[in-house]
């Protein structure tokens, strides 16, 4: 039977991700607008050269995120054909962010829900892809936006990383599984220590910051979730990949974790990146290269759960947030 065809304009999906050097050539451009304009030291560069050439000089995030994009698509309209279109939007790569809102303008698109490929809800890092929306909208018109904050608590997302973890755990050798503890990561964040003067959260300065950090408290969350569906008892949190500023950062690293958790006895680690949703330098290097390293030094065996990446399980599920979204925002207009 064919599916209905809605007559309605469609609503646009703004996918965003944090963006990627095209290839070799364009690092040096992608660290620079990273770091608002300053160019990586040649020291720096170097060593971000080195990296991407020890995991096959890959830049797979791209590619990725167009499939996510895609698979996004593709499950929304599942019901209703044409009622949704996805559009990607990159934060420090093309396409920019700027480009896909005015092209969403271009198409007549008169709503839009942006989305970004980060689970978790950071003050310093979701509203930024919000600012570059609105700043568009503001200089040139477009689309009405809403915003997904989250859904790193997601049931379906928890199945899918708890099945990861479930096969991570399967793939180490059998008589390291017992003493295995699985450690659930996310990207660092520098820690601001100034006083501002209002009651903002001194570490994530969100002014409705409940507990401390909504960013820790949600990473927290999700890895309780996942070690519960996942039957796991001996697993942790630790901050990844911090970069190279003036400002400490967030910890316990996890390469001090790791460190730690061989001293300690542990058999093997398995980690679970659970704030990223992609393949890319942070995974394949920070932690199927240098983690690995680290483990073995100190006398465990190794795993690293499968990113999300396109999985339709995890496009399904990137669906049913915006349908839960749209809902939402529905129910709120009286």
């Amino acid at each position: 039977m064919a599916l209905p065809v809605t007559s309605e304009q469609p609503i646009g999906i703004l996918v965003m991700a944090y963006g990627t050097a095209a290839g070799v050539e364009d690092i040096e451009r992608y660290y620079t607008d990273i770091r608002g304009g300053r160019p990586p030291s040649p020291e720096h560069l170097a060593e971000l050269r080195s990296r991407y050439a020890a995991i096959g000089d890959r830049f797979p995030l791209l590619e990725i995120t167009r499939a996510q994009s895609a698979g996004l698509e593709a499950a929304l309209n599942r019901v209703e054909v044409g009622r949704f279109r996805c559009y990607l939007g990159m934060k420090h790569s093309p396409p920019w962010i700027a480009d896909s809102v005015a092209q969403m303008r271009a198409d007549g698109i008169e709503r839009g829900v942006g989305i970004v490929m980060a689970p978790h809800w950071s003050a310093m890092s979701i509203p930024t892809y919000e600012q570059r929306v609105e700043a568009a909208v503001a200089a040139n018109g477009g689309p009405a936006f809403s915003f997904v904050r989250s859904y790193h608590d997601h049931p379906a997302l928890i199945e899918l990383l708890a099945d990861r973890v479930r096969a991570a755990l399967e793939d180490l050798p059998a008589d390291t599984r017992e003493g295995a503890t699985v450690v659930f990561s996310a990207h660092s964040l520098p820690v601001r220590t100034e006083e501002d003067g209002s009651d903002r959260c001194l570490r994530c300065h969100d002014a409705v910051c409940a507990a401390g950090c909504r960013y820790d408290a949600g990473l927290h969350e999700t890895a309780d979730l996942v070690a519960r569906v996942a039957a796991v008892d001996r697993y942790t949190t630790a901050w990844q990949s911090a970069g190279r500023t003036a400002d400490p950062w967030w910890g316990p690293p996890i390469e001090g974790l790791i460190r730690d958790l061989g001293e300690g006895g542990a058999s093997a680690v398995v980690v679970c990146s659970v704030g990223f949703v992609a393949d890319h330098l942070e995974i394949l290097y920070d932690l199927d290269i240098e983690a690995r390293r680290l483990a073995e030094e100190h006398g465990m065996a190794f795993a690293r759960t499968e990113m999300p990446n396109a999985d339709p399980a995890f496009t399904s599920m990137l669906a049913d947030v915006v349908h839960r979204h749209l809902a939402e925002r529905e129910a709120a207009i009286p």
